[in-house]
């Protein structure tokens, strides 16, 4: 689990970590690698009245905008807010995911329901659930638009994607309400808010089969003799 931020550069930084430890374990899966391109626009936004004289703002559909043309398309690409799936989807047999939206409940196909993938087509993704109520129900996943509103982005980025992501490693705020035989905690910083360690060493059955690897910063790290992490509540 990697410990969460608000900032734009802090999250990318997080995201960045997460993302390639896992794709550090899925290289080491055997079989063959599917890869899936996420197709990105920006949705421009428009600011017009409400009921109540109040301004607020509307999406348009076309992406095609002055706005829109600021962004190189590169740029949109190597973007992978919290809430996305990258633009680069690499998937394997086997592999785990966990779901990033709601897409039918009476399924079992709800945010952060993990799978377990089966099979890999062109236009959709077949999984099995390993968490949730319905585990073993084998359920096909397709493309979707994604357009999570990010405050920290000065546009709306629409990605069309399999909404999933591999899932070895996760958010600590992703973790919560899950049970893990083991848990590795990984800290290249220290953590945002107080109690978030204490939510990550909770997922686990017992301290014992939790790992804490804490990178040397100017705020945390080996200091006098002793580890020490900022933010805790015990």
């Amino acid at each position: 689990m990697i410990s969460s931020t608000i900032h734009l550069r802090k999250r990318e930084a997080e995201n960045s970590d997460y993302l390639l430890i896992n794709e550090e374990v899925l290289r080491e899966l055997p079989g063959d690698c599917h890869t899936y391109y996420s197709t990105d626009k920006v949705l421009a936004d428009e600011t017009v009245l409400n009921l109540n004289g109040y301004p607020e703002y509307r999406r348009h559909n076309t992406g095609v905008t002055a706005e829109a043309g600021q962004y190189p398309l590169e740029f949109l690409n190597s973007l992978t807010p919290p809430e996305m799936p990258p633009y680069k989807l690499s998937l394997k047999l086997g592999s785990v995911v966990m779901l990033l939206r709601n897409i039918s409940i009476q399924n079992g196909l709800c945010n952060v329901t993990r799978l377990e993938m089966v099979t890999m087509y062109q236009h959709s993704i077949e999984a099995s659930l390993i968490s949730g109520s319905l585990i073993g129900r084998c359920v096909l996943i397709p493309r979707i638009k994604l357009a999570p509103s990010d405050p920290n982005l000065p546009f709306t980025l629409e990605r069309t994607q399999f909404p999933v992501r591999l899932s070895y490693v996760m958010a600590i705020n992703k973790s919560q309400g899950q049970s893990f035989e083991k848990v590795g905690l990984f800290l290249p910083q220290p953590v945002f808010s107080h109690g978030q360690v204490y939510v990550a060493d909770s997922r686990a059955r017992k301290l014992s089969d939790v790992s804490i690897k804490v990178m040397e910063t100017g705020r945390q790290g080996w200091k006098r003799g002793r580890t020490v992490i900022k933010n805790i509540v015990c």
